[in-house]
């Protein structure tokens, strides 16, 4: 076995032992699965004790059934059946509790990694393993687990009973198991790789899907409807493909298990017929052990059939944990102070950054102070850093390099959460949830009164056309609220961080791609929103530049000179260059 397929099997080992863990943290799990398991050796016992009692004075000494045998044969199928039930019972209420904690960590581990984890993963993977992840891992606690432990406690309690009853039987059963479980292993190894690729086939046939559905509109206008089709075809064909070789190792391994089963059984068999013709067995124990036999075996024909469910629920878990193994930023610095108190001086000290993947840095050596009660314009071409400049302050990207001081502390020393708090912000494409306008501007602050919310959205420019629409605030937005008009969404976006009312507001691009009036009305609404507030604005528009305190002047990733409009004018140096533009296209890019 090479290293890599042997860190592969440490690897699947690992992941086996934690959805273990998971079910022991659930509370009475496994004591519970293991009591019914042991009432149901019990049962099977009494029950096969008393068949081969019936039968033995009916046939061989031609006697009359006695009744009371047959009401305690009778009482102990009932409660077989009743066992059964209560199990698959017991462990799907489990099963429930575990997939719901587990729902619930994983939505509070992607809401704080944010988007710095979300943009260099895929959405369609992530939907899947949030999804059909966890819905796979149904039949790993129902089925899988319940079966290994039924596997434990069933033969234990019949090889004890049988070897004191018969040693030699006892002995065949003890020795036949182990190789039963040899030759499911063997063929497990060989079908977790299968199962592996088949759940790696799944998750990149979600997110291409998903990819689809949201270029719709790019490949009708381009006209690759078609083409695009054929690919979905081919990806379904070879996740078919996958399928049908998971589900042929597991139909073969279902005919090995019962194939090696039934081997067993004729062991016992033939050893208990020889003796019984020798006259070194009578025949109430023989048949005894004959009945009790299939028995014995019977948990491992189960494991077998549920061992597919054991290894889907495997695969599927690889994706979950990645996720939850991420490690945040309250995970990676337990101790940190509470942010510092308002007004915030905030100062970029030597600063970079490389995104993962890429060779040349985003933003290199960047010195800059953005001082309290000021307004800060950054301006440049596409791809000369603005953006990543932000998120560097909103916590969204991690240094490589330097450092970023919030009242003289590191930020990286500051309870990300507290200071996030301290921001609003206001993006290109600002995002809007299924719900009411109301909800979406109450997300900024959950408690404020009514008249606080219409006093934001008069300031913003926004009550007016809310008050038009059929509901107002209790108006229905559709997903990402594609029922409103692009200034209608940056003056709701401008409302919710107005709402906030934080000591530090980011506005990358609000005006970008708006017609005259919606950027008159938006310009009007930011103007008043900023102040005696810390103002970061990333401005493609020159009227915003041009009130700025303190502008910086992006180029090639780094600040290529810096300071008010008129001073910066009169150096004729990167920032004329972008007036000349201006001049010609009336924006600074």
């Amino acid at each position: 076995m090479t290293e890599s397929e042997t860190n592969k099997l440490n690897s699947g080992v690992h992941i086996h032992r934690r959805l273990f863990g998971l079910a022991m943290s659930v509370h009475g799990f496994f004591a519970g699965i293991a009591i019914i398991s042991f009432l149901m050796a019990s049962n099977v016992i009494l029950q096969m004790y008393l068949l081969s009692s019936i039968i033995a004075e009916v046939f061989l000494y031609g006697e009359i059934i006695r009744p009371d045998f047959i009401y305690y044969l009778a009482a102990t199928l009932i409660i077989r059946s009743f066992l059964i039930w209560i199990r698959e019972r017991f462990a799907q209420t489990k099963s429930v509790e575990i997939k719901s904690s587990l729902k619930r960590e994983l939505f509070r581990k992607m809401i704080t990694l944010g988007p710095s984890f979300t943009r260099t993963s895929k959405t369609g993977e992530l939907i899947a393993s949030i999804t059909d992840g966890t819905e796979k891992l149904d039949d790993y606690f129902t089925r899988y687990i319940p079966s290994v432990i039924h596997i434990i406690i069933l033969p234990a309690v019949i090889i004890i009973f049988t070897i004191t009853m018969d040693w030699i039987s006892g002995l065949i059963l003890l020795l036949t198991a182990p190789l039963i479980l040899f030759f499911m292993w063997l063929i497990g190894t060989y079908a977790k790789k299968l199962t592996q690729s088949q759940w790696e086939e799944l998750s990149t046939l979600s997110s291409h899907f998903l990819d689809v559905l949201q270029g719709l509109k790019t490949l009708k206008i381009f006209g690759s409807s078609h083409r695009e089709s054929d690919n979905v075809d081919r990806k379904s064909n070879g996740f078919r493909i996958v399928t049908m070789n998971v589900l042929k190792v597991a139909f073969l391994s279902g005919m090995v298990l019962e194939l090696a089963a039934s081997i067993s059984i004729a062991l016992v068999a033939v050893q208990v017929g020889i003796r019984l013709i020798e006259g070194m067995l009578t025949y109430q124990p023989g048949l005894f052990i004959l009945l009790l036999a299939p028995e014995f075996y019977l948990p491992f024909r189960t494991l077998g059939s549920h061992h597919h469910a054991g290894m889907e629920g495997a695969a599927a878990a690889a994706g979950i944990f990645n996720i939850t193994d991420q490690v945040t930023e309250s995970e990676n610095n337990e101790s940190k102070p509470n942010n510092a108190p308002d007004p915030f001086l905030i100062q970029f000290k030597d600063v970079s950054f490389t995104y993962p993947g890429n060779t040349f840095p985003a933003i290199h050596k960047i010195n800059c102070e953005i001082k309290p009660g000021t307004l800060t314009a950054v301006v440049g071409p596409t791809g000369a850093g603005k953006t990543t400049f932000a998120q560097l302050l909103l916590g969204y990207l991690k240094l490589n390099n330097g450092q970023i001081l919030i009242n003289n502390i590191p930020m990286d020393q500051l309870d990300m959460e507290n200071w996030r708090k301290s921001l609003a912000y206001v993006p290109q494409h600002p995002h809007f949830f299924h719900g009411t306008i109301l909800q979406n501007l109450m997300m900024a602050n959950p408690g404020a009164e009514m008249d606080m919310v219409i006093h934001a959205a008069k300031e913003t420019e926004a009550h007016h056309f809310i008050e038009k629409l059929p509901n107002g605030y209790h108006t229905q937005l559709d997903e990402n609220a594609v029922n409103l008009s692009g200034g209608e969404k940056q003056r709701l976006a401008i409302a919710r961080a107005f709402l906030k009312n934080a000591p530090v507001l980011i506005l990358d691009e609000p005006t970008s791609n708006l017609d005259p009036e919606s950027e008159q009305l938006i310009s009007g609404a930011m103007q008043r929103i900023i102040k005696n507030r810390c103002t970061l604005v990333i401005a493609h528009r020159l009227n915003t530049v041009r009130r700025a305190d303190n502008i910086l002047v992006f180029k090639n990733g780094e600040i290529a000179e810096h300071g008010r409009h008129i001073d910066l004018v009169k150096n004729e140096g990167t920032y004329t260059g972008f007036l000349e533009t201006i001049g010609i296209t009336n924006q600074i890019v």
